[in-house]
């Protein structure tokens, strides 16, 4: 009797997910990328350079010549900085020292109060269950797309006048126009939307785990919070924070609309650097020195967030 033997089964190499990810890797990190990253990073960098080295220069040689002629002809002096930080010039009496103040008393609240309201806004849509929990996420997800220039004029009637039906007052004039409150508020109903979408994504993520075993040992909603979200999301707050604290700090529409250009105790440094150009864009002597600190306090938390930020860019992207 003779007997039929089985086909040898070929195995079939499926795909990796991770062998794509290895090329992709592999593809970013090649030598040609890594020159076009470095031609893009000098080409991004000069700009800056030539403000940088416009500010050091003298007026006179400012005037007359490009910021380049300092490789043939260098001279520098730190009197525009001086001018313009505390002896005042064209347009800036008295020195922007007084409104970079102001810029970080707008910015550094306005940055904190949006987090920690949408931190906890966010692990009690990600892990309190309630009813209509997903109702209020996706709400507040669709917020995002009124336009702040939309939404200007209505929360400036509510500072000063409140919201009437009729006759019948139904919220009550806040009075705070032209005080620090008023952008601190506007800048955390702004941000509330954005702040919370990504903070519930990056939570939601977490371990499930690790909370269960939480809960398992006595602790509450609020210990849960403090002691386990909290820093293990600090990658995506830290993220967040450092694009909050740009957009406050470089803000200026909102600075002209609910202060104004005229209130120097309450004014940030981006509206007396709108004024500081002038008709004719003249004294760039003065407007260099003062765009370059405006920049550098954004630059020293981006650096200093630097290692949060790359991981809350990465946190989520692979799975393992």
């Amino acid at each position: 009797m003779s007997t039929v033997e089985a086909p040898e089964v070929v195995p079939v190499k499926t795909p990796i997910r991770g062998d794509k990810a290895t090329r992709i890797r592999k593809s970013f990190s090649s030598r040609l990328a890594s020159l076009l990253v470095v031609l893009l990073t000098i080409l991004w960098t000069i700009p800056t350079f030539g403000l940088l080295v416009t500010s050091l220069r003298p007026q006179a040689d400012v005037g007359t010549s490009g910021w380049w002629e300092v490789f043939t002809h260098p001279s520098f002096t730190l009197e525009n900085y001086q001018t313009v930080l505390f002896s005042g010039g064209y347009n800036v009496q008295g020195g922007l020292m007084p409104f970079v103040v102001n810029s970080l008393v707008v910015s550094i609240p306005g940055t904190l109060f949006p987090l920690a309201i949408a931190a906890m806004a966010a692990y009690a849509l990600a892990w309190v269950p309630f009813r209509g929990s997903n109702f209020l996420f996706f709400t507040i997800f669709a917020l995002q797309v009124v336009p702040l220039q939309l939404a200007l004029v209505p929360l400036l009637r509510l500072f000063n006048t409140g919201v009437h039906i009729g006759s019948v007052p139904v919220f009550p004039a806040l009075g705070i126009t032209g005080n620090f409150a008023s952008l601190w508020l506007t800048h955390t109903i702004f941000a509330m939307p954005l702040a919370i979408f990504l903070l519930h994504n990056f939570m939601a993520q977490l371990p499930r785990d690790v909370m269960e075993a939480a809960t398992v040992d006595g602790a509450n909603v609020f210990l849960t919070f403090r002691r386990i979200v909290l820093p293990l999301s600090m990658p995506s707050i830290a993220a967040f924070a450092i694009f909050q604290f740009l957009w406050v700090w470089n803000d200026l529409l909102i600075s002209l609309t609910f202060v104004g250009a005229g209130k120097d105790s309450v004014s940030p440094l981006t509206t007396r650097l709108s004024q500081l150009v002038g008709n004719f864009g003249s004294h760039w002597e003065l407007l260099a020195p003062s765009a370059f600190v405006a920049i550098v306090i954004p630059l020293i938390v981006f650096f200093a967030l630097q290692r949060y930020f790359v991981r809350g860019l990465l946190a989520g992207s692979v799975k393992g």
